[in-house]
């Protein structure tokens, strides 16, 4: 197991970002975060140092990257726009940052690599011909990580399923079953009846991504794992888990209703957050599991929060639920 030691972290105010923030900070690491609009060129905060600076600017990047032996790669463009523009030449500053400081490169990834032929169990090794714009751009970033691996750099990737969790962000989770912010009275679910889906707690990615850098040595070059997550074999475990905090929490027993895809087919010309969503579909039409077996023979466990443990925590940072009366109502 190797020794902490300093990472830099883009895309740290984001959900994935932040928690691995965190979770390095909590296990010995010195932590550095890159962000635009700070007032100064310094600041620490919560045992974190944060660079102003910029994630499309190269030299923000080498700076923030001098002595780091971890870039963890966490930052997309907001709300899915501009991402053919902006993706590449943002992981291009990053691959430079970590040949120049002979860096292991962290990329948070996704199921969107694959296409329908791989499904429906997806092992790290499976064919990778997607059927969407983002699952492209994403074959090209690994394509390109994979280059970066001969050059100088590691990489190492952790797919997962959709993130859920404190600061989920982008995510269904907080985009399409529930409303931040506001009361579940009803829960809006994207899939269709009894087809299995693939959720991710953002903790517990985060958690195996530390245990994984803890051991980078015994790991080749570019190194990808996958994450077994929380699967939700019948499409009614998350809305299931969901209805039991909130009832627990609030009296109310909220309905569950098929989330309104007509809706997004007619604003997708005007809204690009919907018209991602609608592209990615086809992802709640099938089922996707991934194969967790490499990641097991290598860690030996893979990092698991109870269902409704997760989701609470989730409908707390959503603020759906008061965090003193979730407190009190699990005491």
């Amino acid at each position: 197991m190797e020794n902490e030691g300093r990472a830099l972290v883009l895309g740290a105010t984001g959900g994935i970002g932040s928690e691995v923030s965190r979770q390095l900070r909590d296990a010995g690491w010195e932590v550095r975060a890159l962000k635009r609009g700070l007032s100064k060129d310094v600041e620490r905060k919560d045992g974190i140092t944060w660079l102003r600076g910029d994630a499309l600017i190269r030299q923000d990047v080498m700076n923030a990257a001098k002595n780091c032996s971890v870039i963890v790669h966490a930052v997309n463009p907001p709300g899915y726009r501009q991402w053919s523009e902006l993706v590449l030449p943002m992981l291009e500053n990053t691959i430079d940052a970590a040949i120049a400081e002979s860096a292991t490169i962290v990329l948070p990834g996704t199921v969107y690599n694959f296409g329908p032929d791989a499904f429906p169990r997806l092992t790290e090794e499976s064919p990778q011909y997607p059927v969407t714009r983002k699952g492209a751009i994403r074959v090209q970033m690994e394509q390109r990580l994979r280059e970066a691996s001969t050059s100088g750099a590691r990489v190492l990737i952790v797919r997962a399923g959709d993130f859920f969790g404190p600061n989920t962000g982008n995510g269904w989770f907080s985009q399409c079953l529930i409303k931040p912010g506001k009361p579940v009275n009803t829960i809006s679910y994207p899939g269709q009846p009894d087809i299995g889906h693939q959720w991710a707690y953002l903790p517990d990615v985060a958690r195996t991504m530390v245990a994984l850098l803890q051991n980078r040595s015994t790991l080749d070059a570019f190194a990808a794992f996958h994450m077994a997550g929380h699967w939700d074999d019948d499409g009614k475990k998350m809305t299931s888990a969901i209805s039991r905090v909130v009832t627990r929490h609030t009296a109310k027993h909220p309905k569950t209703s098929a989330f309104p895809w007509w809706l997004t087919i007619l604003a997708s010309p005007f809204v690009t957050t919907l018209r991602e969503m609608q592209e990615m579909r086809y992802l709640w039409r099938t089922r996707v599991q991934m194969d967790n077996t490499k990641l097991i023979r290598v860690l030996g466990f893979e990092p698991h929060t109870p269902w409704d443990e997760a989701v609470e925590a989730a409908l707390i940072g959503a603020g759906c639920i008061n965090k003193i009366k979730a407190t009190f109502a699990a005491a």
